[in-house]
């Protein structure tokens, strides 16, 4: 398990991002259950409690990078900076949001910020991600592919071909299993043999290593060595980010049905957010109300995203046949 890297080692500035971040990520996702709630989007799969596991990737990454995602992925889109304004209005379907309304909660991307896609289909963007790293190294670039996926899709075989692969050619690829513990409601350690996703990397010659995934300064210093790696042409790294979701693995389904009171509480003591909060106030690198300020601003900045998704217009009809491979006569 890692530990924290030093304080020191990181910018106030850093700092404050980082935990703006998971900030503005919780607020986005409490917004989209109850617009859930109110009947206004149709089902999403919620991130809450694992906003820290892409902040401290992505705390490293530039609009160059690449990132990857899977059907729980607006904490990933976030992180690398797409618009929440844009996100907003794609959750509802609206053609103001980042696909045109097309893609909704499971497939939000933007090429812009490096943000290739999220996807519903398990395990898919492990391969795609190892596609994106052999380019870059093709192109001799200096950039880096991200890939999130969870402990459910770590026994995909595309995970095991594409690691193999990787390490084989060298490419600037990192593998972030994050481990909520439940594939669905399959209890991790039922369905993993071995117990540890980031032991399976040494069969493959490549760096394994299992992080605090509540805690977003350990996020940052496993994050930093393995982007570093990845840049200076030494291969892929294998992270198994520990974490847990709060609710659900979609909108309806009660969690309680298959984990306990007790192991929910346990984890919600350990939340990433308020961990940060306290390490920021007692290092003096931020006040109470300087937080309470960014707090405040990511409320704000949630609210208006969400308005500019109610009130932007939905597609029109002629959008069905634009944005398809083959138009059939």
């Amino acid at each position: 398990m890692a530990t924290a890297t030093t304080s020191s080692a990181i910018t106030k500035d850093k700092l404050l991002w980082m935990y703006e971040t998971m900030v503005l990520i919780r607020k986005f996702e409490e917004q989209a259950r109850r617009e859930q709630d109110s009947g206004r989007l149709r089902g999403t799969h919620s991130a809450i409690g694992q906003e820290a596991v892409p902040t401290g990737i992505c705390a490293h990454l530039k609009d160059t990078d690449f990132v990857l995602g899977n059907h729980r992925s607006h904490h990933h889109c976030i992180a690398k900076g797409v618009d929440v304004n844009e996100m907003m209005a794609e959750l509802l379907g609206k053609v103001t949001g980042t696909n045109r309304g097309k893609g909704g909660t499971m497939h939000i991307a933007d090429i812009t910020k490096g943000m290739l896609g999220a996807n519903g289909v398990v395990g898919s963007n492990i391969p795609v991600a190892t596609g994106v790293g052999l380019s870059a190294k093709t192109r001799k670039t200096d950039q880096v592919s991200v890939v999130f996926f969870g402990d459910g899709a770590a026994q995909q075989g595309s995970l095991h071909e594409s690691i193999n692969l990787a390490a084989i050619w060298k490419l600037p690829v990192i593998y972030v299993c994050e481990n909520n513990r439940y594939a669905e409601s399959t209890p991790f350690e039922y369905s993993v043999a071995g117990g540890s996703i980031a032991n399976r990397a040494a069969g493959y010659g490549v760096p394994g290593v299992t992080v605090d995934g509540q805690n977003v300064l350990d996020m940052y210093e496993v994050g930093g060595e393995a982007v570093r790696r990845a840049r200076a042409g030494e291969g892929p790294t294998l992270i198994e980010a520990q974490t847990y979701r709060y609710f659900g693995h979609y909108g309806a389904d009660n969690p309680l049905g298959y984990r306990s009171k007790e192991e929910q509480d346990h984890y919600m003591s350990k939340d990433c957010i308020r961990q940060m909060r306290k390490h920021l106030t007692e290092s003096k690198f931020a006040t109470g109300a300087e937080l309470d300020a960014i707090d405040k601003d990511c409320h704000t900045r949630i609210e208006a995203a969400t308005k500019f998704g109610v009130d932007s217009p939905f597609p029109d009809l002629d959008e069905l046949t634009t944005d398809v491979y083959i138009k059939y006569p």
